[in-house]
């Protein structure tokens, strides 16, 4: 991975004081494409918060001492970490834990037992409605792939190739976000619209046509088993 690349990556707090819990979390987050911070116990969590400025915390409702309902509010009063997105993990199904952790702020909530996976897409999710809005280029460029979104055109090593517009739109969604996973429901939701996981294999047959397409470029679209895909910049 290159250096630019490495450094657009988003770093994950983690906050449970189950070790086996925090290691599967960050193991699974890692592997999405993220750098993690982990801490075992609120205090920690709050003092990571406040120094690291991570993109986003995935905090367990309870821990010892400091629990992380009194994290999430004391993430929330302090304007240095307000903006700080929250997913609050918790053993309690419990309604009332579930509105109290949303009335102090946090964006999302998870129950145990959780599968990883679906900790991973909640983050993602999460991540794509709290991130600001961007000004879209018109012109998009990784390795020899040049896009231009005015006139429709693709280019490889300055051969103009035709593609469909679910085509397009793919490819360019992977190069808005070159060096950053993405799952097949993600990309199910961004180029298709579909709310729900239809069949995520429209998105491997779609990948398969693309780099068929791209040929001598094909390579630029990386696969990562068990999880989605994801466009990397070529090593100079």
């Amino acid at each position: 991975m290159s250096l630019s690349s490495k450094s657009n990556r988003k770093r994950i707090l983690i906050a449970d004081d189950e070790p086996d819990v925090l290691s599967l979390l960050a193991l699974n987050l890692q592997r999405a494409g993220f750098d993690v911070l982990k801490a075992e116990d609120g205090e920690k969590a709050l003092n990571l918060a406040r120094t690291e400025n991570p993109s986003m915390v995935v905090l367990d409702l309870m821990m010892p001492g400091l629990s992380g309902l009194e994290v999430a509010k004391q993430l929330k009063l302090q304007p240095a970490t307000s903006r700080i997105p929250v997913l609050m993990l918790t053993a309690k199904a419990d309604e009332v834990d579930r509105i109290v952790g949303l009335e102090l702020g946090a964006d999302d909530y998870v129950t145990k037992p959780f599968s990883p996976r679906e900790i991973v897409l909640r983050v993602q999710s999460v991540l794509r409605r709290t991130e600001p809005a961007t000004v879209v280029a018109d012109q998009l460029s990784v390795g020899v792939i040049q896009v231009d979104r005015i006139r429709h055109e693709v280019r490889i090593a300055g051969e103009s190739l035709d593609f469909t517009a679910t085509e397009f739109k793919l490819l360019t969604v992977l190069m808005e976000r070159c060096g950053r996973l993405q799952s097949r429901e993600v990309l199910l939701n961004d180029v298709w619209g579909y709310e729900s996981v239809i069949d995520t294999r429209t998105v491997d047959t779609h990948i398969r046509r693309l780099r068929e397409k791209l040929g001598v470029a094909a390579d630029l679209i990386e696969t990562v088993r068990g999880f989605g895909y994801r466009m990397v910049a070529p090593s100079e």
